[in-house]
């Protein structure tokens, strides 16, 4: 789905007076969650949260070092924690980590409060994004291509649970935030 050129200002103020719970953008690792939230935020003049902040400052930690010191079901355990506070008092954009709702708990308490965005993106543009910093501990542990392609090919049936989908292409967030409104607004 392309966004409408058309889309305007009092379009997007109807589709947000539509919304009436907190968007929650679920997908791999540098599919865009935390920019393209950020300016879908923006638009719909709301709240943008970041998960895995949130989760970083309720630990005091960062996310690679509670992976190193306890594991990944652990950190899942803190995660789904922190999005259920994060969903009970925001009724804006939450970007979640790439594994977040793959997690049955998580993703039923996502299906049932939150509208489920997943942004899909194809593995190259994945693996070209991801390059930019290192601090995704999935990756350090081989190839990129080849992570990326197996977490896509486990997590696919899980995101394609979420009630919206949009491919996210190389080109500006905000044309990718819009695409979100419109799919969000024909969901609705």
């Amino acid at each position: 789905m392309t966004a409408d050129a058309s889309l305007n200002d009092d379009d997007i103020a109807r589709i947000a007076r539509r919304i009436d719970r907190p968007v929650v953008l679920v997908g791999l690792m540098g599919a865009g969650k935390s920019t393209v939230g950020r300016k879908l935020a923006a638009l719909l003049e709301r709240d943008f949260v970041d998960a895995d902040d949130a989760i970083e400052d309720a630990a005091q930690r960062k996310i690679t070092e509670i992976f190193e010191e306890f594991g990944e079901a652990y950190f899942r355990d803190g995660e789904r924690r922190v999005i259920a506070r994060l969903i009970e008092e925001n009724s804006g954009v939450i970007a979640t980590g790439g594994g977040a709702f793959i997690d049955p708990e998580t993703r039923a308490l996502i299906l049932d409060q939150a509208i489920a965005v997943w942004i899909d993106c194809d593995i190259d543009t994945l693996v070209e994004r991801t390059s930019r910093r290192d601090h995704r501990p999935l990756l350090k542990t081989g190839d990129p291509k080849q992570i990326l392609t197996k977490l896509l090919d486990e997590r696919g049936e899980f995101y394609g649970q979420a009630q919206v989908r949009v491919v996210s292409e190389n080109g500006p967030h905000a044309q990718t935030a819009k695409t979100i409104l419109e799919a969000i607004d024909q969901w609705l």
